[in-house]
């Protein structure tokens, strides 16, 4: 796709996230019409409408865009820095080690301030993250390298997560729901909570989108190019597990998101690295949104978690893509 074209495509799908959001302002245990949303929307009166709109669906739909948005971005940038397809948040473990000293610090330190939740995230995310790039041989290995060693540092800290539930006693049911992925009562300040995170992924890789680029070339040619790689993977990986970390504490781990989301856009062929990044955003934040409004309107009253109707969505995506042979194990979407 021209530039022109990209920049039409990334607009379209923000307007069909959009509009999702909008629909969200309507569904839930109280259905309301489209004029009552409107109009609370626009002129908000302190009433019971109002505050469904303003204090419970709509910070809801927007961290749910936010969310996805990141993650897509966090998907993007492991999959070029490693050249490997089945590079994610999940699979490459960052999810799991973002999650992990999160829930431990939930259970055996409760006065710790949520605000630091991030921060430890974030380094558990990493750490995570370099065992599993250790494992593949820093990222060079074959496709399997990878998944294999992401999938071994997951089950080793999910295991950790589950004996930590264990002694939780009556906690565990909202940590279990939170565990799955979802969006369940979040508010305007777990969007504030969030957006500084995500906004550093998503600018961060548009602005280093040339260093980005090189990556999908060998490291010999990106060091012929005068690439440091020594100061780049580092970086570049810590910006890719920064959205994880904001996202994790406020939604928990939202599969196939950071999986799926790059490879759409991919398929859709824009020219350059921006531009790709851009229409990865932009679908996260349309497969999240819509993900959350199917998870709270298919068992009205009662809700699903986030996470599992992004793997009901994702998974049959991906199966796709590889089964129509969309998807090159080499690296490539095509």
């Amino acid at each position: 796709m021209s530039p022109r074209q990209s920049s039409l495509a990334i607009g379209l799908i923000i307007i069909a996230a959009l509009l999702a959001v909008m629909l969200g302002l309507l569904v839930g245990a109280k259905t309301l019409s489209i004029e009552t949303a409107m109009r609370v929307l626009l002129s908000p009166d302190g009433k019971i409408d109002s505050i469904l709109v303003w204090t419970l669906r709509l910070p809801r739909s927007l961290t749910a865009a936010a969310g996805g948005a990141g993650l897509a971005v966090s998907g993007y940038v492991l999959q070029t820095l490693t050249r490997n397809p089945l590079a994610d948040p999940g699979i490459t473990g960052v999810t799991s080690g973002a999650v992990a000293p999160i829930v431990c610090c939930f259970v055996f330190m409760p006065l710790m301030s949520p605000a630091y939740y991030p921060f430890i995230g974030l380094a558990g995310g990493l750490a995570a993250a370099a065992v599993t790039f250790w494992v593949s041989r820093g990222g060079q290995g074959r496709p399997l390298q990878l998944a294999l060693g992401g999938v071994s540092v997951s089950l080793f800290l999910g295991a950790i997560t589950t004996y930590v539930l264990l002694r939780t006693g009556p906690q565990s049911a909202s940590l279990l729901f939170w565990l799955a992925g979802g969006f369940q009562g979040r508010s305007w300040s777990h969007l504030f909570y969030m957006l500084p995170w995500t906004i550093a992924g998503v600018v961060g890789a548009l602005l280093l989108r040339r260093i980005i680029g090189m990556f999908m070339l060998s490291d010999h040619a990106a060091a012929g190019m005068g690439l440091q790689l020594s100061l780049w993977k580092p970086l570049i990986l810590i910006l890719a597990v920064i959205p994880v970390a904001g996202v994790a504490p406020v939604a928990g781990p939202v599969a196939f998101v950071g999986l799926a989301a790059p490879h759409i856009a991919r398929l859709l062929k824009p020219r350059g690295t921006g531009w790709e990044i851009g229409l990865s955003a932009a679908l996260g934040a349309l497969i999240v949104t819509v993900s959350d409004l199917l998870a709270r309107s298919i068992a009205i009253p009662r809700e699903l978690p986030v996470g599992i109707v992004t793997a009901l969505i994702g998974g049959p995506v991906f199966i796709y893509l590889v089964q129509r042979g969309r998807l090159n194990l080499a690296g490539e979407t095509r």
